[in-house]
């Protein structure tokens, strides 16, 4: 027997079509149904990658008497956050203005039949146990609540609602910028840097990509050594730390440690490609092998396990694998030294910490490379290089064998267009076709499946796409376009880069008080409509947003977008003043506003560009675009006239210099001023 999840696309949703739990899909049919009954609404948001939500299903809502409660006392409305994250901002919001702490996943909250939350938590066990109580008493309690206090719980709900209503960003005005924010939020990460494991703070410690970009950018486009070693330290010790997967490639969700050592064991796309740009400009920066390492066994991992047969990227692998988490990943010593040879295994052992203690769960081992405090581990000889890499293929071919994690293979388009953009930037730095091929055909599926009428949709899973498009879709597919267009430049991905763009203003704006809103004007109607320029786990849609419509603006000449990026600006402008940290992606597009970007368009003959074009490749202080003698379809903004030899013509805004043939005068135009 199934319930009204079985017509779903999300994998996380089609887990629980089983439960005996009478579970409805987010949508006006449950809502209805809950104002028809008058009863609450019982929400549970997870993901399918999600450890505690799976301990959760397997707990309660498997269970034939727990869920008998539910379906007695609630609506029940089960909701996968990847597809709806506009409904999981605005209840993890409401969770930690109702609890005073955050939230997490599972979140499990009991609303009143207007979708106004009343009451939760988390991860509810069935039985009581680590201070947490009994889900079927919660429910019963929260029943009982509905029954007899209403009038309470409609006045807390009022001031909830105030509460959600006084977040919105008030109206910035005219504003004048300076740099304070960004040499304030400098100063915060770099307060916050840990000296010895890299990253920022303690356990459980995050990637956080934007951060480590912005200290990038400091280095770059500021000279700032103690910002780019604090960005290339991190980077360093993730790549060397159990957070990423010796074996396979990849980045996990988190380390559970300060060291990097222990990771949730779940990799999301949305961590991987901006990890993937951000090493490739590790690279480029300091040449050390390493990080161009991990960036083609990143790629690799994206290819082999991550690519769906359209050419678009999957979502997530689970942390779990056989009902545990990590078991997919780990080792017992004597299998790896029956698996290796003995000068295999002896080094394996010494490099990846197989000849110490077990480390995960006091009986396995998770592979990291072993780094002495404080410094980065020696380089292997061209001699234990080889049989490192003997070694490391024996091992994966032996995992390979394994019952392997889940696979959560809907195909999202913000994260899509993460990957898009990094792999290209990486495919850009190491002259790789094969990786743009890759990101093209990506670009195609969002092209051919997801974007209709002039809209984008946000997920599509086995032929069937759906659910409107979020402020995050459209910005990070602008930015992907950008980056493309740098890699291969095509009339058609600069016009669909406007009609994008132009659908931001048009779908997302606030004109009244600038900024953008996470879903769009004819978005159902919600308790709240979010419009935040915060970082998370992935980059401020807002932010991005901002970047790509000045940088666009100032390569085609387009006013209107460079000022709906100017009243972003202005809208976040109070918040970015007051407080330091969050807003990395949006300090980018203050930066851009305070100094223009560079924009340089080549022209000449083919294979002359195209040679400049790979050498300006590492280039992070400009937007570089190579267009060869006969190109079609050129923007009016970008016709430069057609060389017997390459040219260069270089601009930062409205000023632009006299074209260069000279390669060098080039690079000397580049020197900051």
């Amino acid at each position: 027997m199934t319930n009204r999840l079985a017509g779903e696309t999300s994998p996380y949703l089609l887990q629980h079509a089983d439960n005996p739990v009478e579970w409805h899909p987010w949508g006006e049919e449950a809502l209805t149904l809950a104002r028809a009954q008058d009863k609450p609404i019982l929400l549970s948001i997870g993901y399918s990658a999600c450890h505690w939500c799976h301990v959760m299903a397997h707990e309660s809502f498997e269970d034939a008497e727990v869920a008998a409660v539910m379906n007695r006392l609630f609506i029940n409305i089960k909701v996968d956050r990847e597809e709806r994250p506009d409904l999981d901002q605005i209840y993890q919001t409401a969770h930690q203005m109702l609890a005073g702490r955050p939230g997490g996943w599972p979140l499990t909250l009991f609303l009143t039949p207007d979708g106004t939350p009343f009451h939760g938590g988390t991860y509810f066990p069935k039985e009581p146990r680590h201070g947490l109580p009994g889900f079927t008493a919660v429910c019963e309690r929260v029943a009982e609540v509905w029954r007899t206090r209403r009038n309470d719980v409609e006045a807390r709900n009022r001031d909830l609602l105030d509460a959600l209503a006084s977040q919105a960003p008030k109206p910035g005005g005219a504003a004048v910028f300076d740099a304070a924010p960004v040499a304030a939020t400098r100063d915060m990460l770099l307060g916050g840097f840990d000296r010895d494991f890299g990253g920022f703070g303690g356990a459980p410690k995050f990637p956080h990509p934007t951060d480590l970009a912005f200290l990038l950018r400091q280095k770059v486009g500021a000279g700032d050594t103690a910002a780019g070693a604090a960005a290339l330290f991190t980077l360093e010790r993730m790549a060397e730390g159990g957070i990423y997967d010796q074996i396979g490639g990849g980045f996990c969700r988190y380390s559970t440690d300060e060291r990097w050592e222990i990771p949730h064991f779940e990799k999301m796309l949305y961590d991987n490609g901006p990890l993937l740009g951000l090493h490739a400009d590790a690279w480029v920066l300091t040449a050390d092998p390493l990080y161009r390492r991990v960036a083609e066994e990143t790629v690799g991992w994206l290819l082999r396990e991550m690519t769906s047969p359209e050419g678009a990227f999957h979502s997530s692998l689970d942390a779990d694998s056989e009902g545990a988490e990590g078991r997919f990943y780990v080792w017992d010593r004597a299998e790896v030294e029956r698996l290796l040879s003995p000068e295999e295994s002896a080094l394996a052992a010494r490099r990846w910490g197989l000849d110490g203690p077990p480390n995960f769960e006091n009986r396995h081992w998770h592979l990291r490379v072993v780094v002495p405090m404080g410094g980065a581990a020696p380089a292997p000889t061209a001699d234990e290089a080889v049989l490192l890499e003997s070694a490391r293929a024996k091992l994966f071919a032996a995992r390979e064998k394994r019952i392997r994690p889940g696979r959560d293979d809907k195909l999202l388009t913000s994260w899509n267009a993460l990957t898009i953009e990094g792999l290209t930037h990486a495919a850009r730095i190491f002259d790789r076709a094969d990786w743009l091929l890759s990101a093209r055909r990506a670009l195609g599926f969002i092209q051919a499946t997801l974007w209709r009428d002039g809209r984008l949709l946000a997920t599509a899973k086995d032929g069937r796409a759906h659910l409107n498009a979020y402020l995050d879709d459209y910005a990070y597919l602008l930015s992907a376009l950008l980056e493309l267009l740098q890699a291969d430049y095509r009339a058609d991905d600069l016009a669909f880069a406007t009609q994008l763009a132009d659908a931001l203003l048009e779908r997302f704006e606030d004109r009244e008080a600038g900024g953008f809103f996470f879903t769009s004007h004819d978005h159902e109607t919600l308790i709240q409509r979010p419009k935040s320029g915060f970082d998370s786990a992935t980059p401020s849609g807002n932010g991005v947003a901002a970047v790509v419509l000045q940088r666009l603006g100032h390569l085609l000449g387009e006013v209107r977008y460079l000022e709906a990026a100017r009243r972003t600006l202005e809208c976040f402008w109070p918040q970015m003043r007051r407080q330091a940290g969050g807003f990395s992606t949006l300090l980018v597009a203050l930066e851009e506003a305070l100094t223009p970007p560079t924009i340089i368009i080549l022209r000449g003959p083919a294979a002359e560009v195209s040679d400049w074009q790979r050498r300006l490749a590492g280039r992070a202080d400009a937007l570089v675009l190579a267009l060869p003698n006969g190109t079609a379809g050129l923007h009016s903004a970008l016709a430069k006239p057609e060389n017997p030899h390459v040219n260069a013509w270089v601009c930062r805004g409205v000023t632009c210099l006299k074209p260069t043939a000279e390669f060098d005068e080039l690079l000397g135009h580049l020197q900051p001023t």
